[in-house]
């Protein structure tokens, strides 16, 4: 299976990036004992249109475009379900179990995601009831991706 981080915005040179890379690296190694081929970012332009719900439709349209043929979708989004890593790990287990040939983890831009792209979501989650820098929510991202890893793996990184 290969995983995306598909992001509305790119994420500038600078520790924030480092502290990502860092974790995107660590899932790439360690997911390669999983099946887990490829760990990778695809950066999408935020839209310049005037109005919030343009610039959401015309995002949304954007990360649909990127997705692979039969991806698994998981959408971030303020109304999705707050997952324990143990959760979000058994569905990536799942997933990568079944057969899935890639998983895509969407941000979107400062306006939330376009309902078009919702509702093609296999799963809806949030990062808890606050609103997170998109710097944040990508390093959380990759974390997740690397700790799931670590839990599929039994390795100790996960104490919970």
């Amino acid at each position: 299976m290969k995983v995306s981080l598909a992001c509305v915005g790119k994420m500038k040179a600078g520790a924030e990036k480092d502290l990502c890379d860092r974790y995107l690296d660590r899932a790439r190694k360690t997911g390669k004992g999983l099946g887990i081929t490829s760990v990778a970012v695809i950066e999408l332009p935020e839209s310049r249109a005037q109005r919030a719900a343009d610039r959401k439709a015309e995002e949304a349209s954007a990360l649909l475009k990127a997705l692979p043929a039969g991806a698994v979708l998981i959408v971030l989004d303020e109304h999705g379900k707050t997952l324990s890593s143990d959760q979000f790990a058994t569905h990536v287990r799942d997933w990568t179990d079944s057969g899935v040939s890639d998983l895509v983890l969407a941000i979107g831009g400062a306006d939330g995601h376009g309902p078009e792209l919702i509702a093609k979501a296999n799963l809806k989650i949030a990062l808890g009831s606050m609103t997170w820098p998109h710097q944040l929510v990508r390093i959380l991202c990759a974390e997740q991706i690397y700790r799931a890893m670590t839990i599929m793996s039994g390795h100790p990184y996960h104490r919970a």
